[in-house]
């Protein structure tokens, strides 16, 4: 399996995992029964599969000495600062925290579908 592959692979694992907690988040903020301490887990499964994506990336990149495209890489760091924002904001807004880490992870996802359609 190269480098390339497991990219790829990976980056659908980053967006499936990102639309589940998506959902998950969002059905949380209205259902009292879906708010269990597994869906926080499986934030932190999904938001680490974003940063290992962004590694994944930058060894390709870099180990194979590729000319990367432009948006694609713009699309996975703005990820990245996602995650970050997400990770910032959590206390400010903790009324709202499901709907916070629902729309985000599925804007998340929304990064990572676009990243695959411009590569």
């Amino acid at each position: 399996m190269t480098l390339h592959t497991i990219h790829h692979f990976w980056g659908y694992v980053m967006i499936v995992s990102n639309a589940v907690v998506g959902v998950w988040s969002l059905a949380a903020y209205w259902v009292r029964q879906v708010r269990v301490r597994p869906l926080w887990w499986s934030v932190i499964v999904a938001e680490v599969a974003i940063a290992v994506q962004v590694v994944l990336g930058v060894a390709l990149t870099v180990g194979l000495d590729l000319q990367p495209l432009r948006f694609h890489m713009f699309y996975g760091f703005v990820a990245l600062l996602t995650v970050a924002l997400l990770y910032a904001y959590r206390s400010q807004v903790r009324p709202y925290l499901y709907l916070l880490y629902g729309f985000g992870s599925l804007f998340l996802m929304g990064l990572g579908i676009r990243a695959i359609q411009v590569r």
